[in-house]
């Protein structure tokens, strides 16, 4: 990082400093080879008290890494860097593929398939953040260049006679659609929910129940056996 006109670098292990930037790791003993600051880590020359104070307003050289290596410029190789970003770029599909199907076909598609779609809409991966962040970012991209949706989510309600209406009232209008419903002896309702709405719909049935109501998921994902196929 360079600051206050002068270059200071810190020793870190490089395939933990991308953890750390995405909360992944938390010990930072784990990020850093050592807590000393530098003016040049291959040199051994340690940065001086003063410019430290001059420049970030402190000595405490662990506070002074964690700002480094939050928003300082990571030294890697050309192809270490590529190498990165076509990790990161196959985790990003990887996790949209896993997530998402065709609304019209309810079947998934593959990894290679979303890789292209990304491909063809020019998606530049950003190395300072996660691939689970991207890939929301991509799922809305992809969705105005091809049929996608995220995979819903079978549940079953099971809600007692005393709370049912008033449960079922604040809960239908999160429910992508109703599968079944049967009021005999007590509520119970299957039904398809976009995963996005799963910790409030959980939330208004345990909380207004009291406890007595059930939120038991039968499928993470509502697809179709096979994989999409594009003609």
């Amino acid at each position: 990082m360079k600051k206050g006109g002068k270059r200071f670098e810190i020793a870190c292990y490089k395939n933990k400093v991308v953890s750390w930037r995405n909360k992944v790791e938390k010990d930072i003993d784990e990020v850093l080879q050592t807590h000393t600051v530098f003016n040049n880590v291959s040199k051994g020359q340690v940065a001086k008290r003063d410019d430290l104070v001059s420049a970030f307003g402190t000595e405490d050289q662990t506070e002074i890494c964690k700002t480094i290596l939050s928003k300082g410029e990571l030294q890697i190789s050309e192809r270490e860097r590529q190498s990165q970003l076509e990790s990161l770029f196959r985790d990003i599909s990887t996790i949209v593929a896993d997530k998402c199907v065709n609304p019209d076909t309810k079947r998934p598609y593959t990894v290679g398939m979303i890789e292209r779609a990304m491909k063809d809409v020019h998606y530049a991966v950003k190395p300072t953040r996660s691939a689970k962040q991207q890939s929301l970012d991509v799922i809305r991209l992809l969705k105005d260049h091809m049929p996608l949706e995220r995979a819903r989510m079978r549940l079953k309600l099971v809600l007692p006679v005393k709370e049912a209406r008033k449960v079922r009232e604040k809960i239908v209008g999160l429910l992508a659609s109703v599968e079944q419903e049967d009021w005999r002896p007590q509520l119970e309702i299957v039904c398809l929910i976009d995963p996005g709405r799963f910790r409030e719909i959980d939330e208004i049935v345990r909380g207004d129940t009291k406890g007595s109501g059930i939120v038991e998921v039968l499928n993470l994902k509502d697809v179709e056996e096979g994989d999409e196929t594009l003609q």
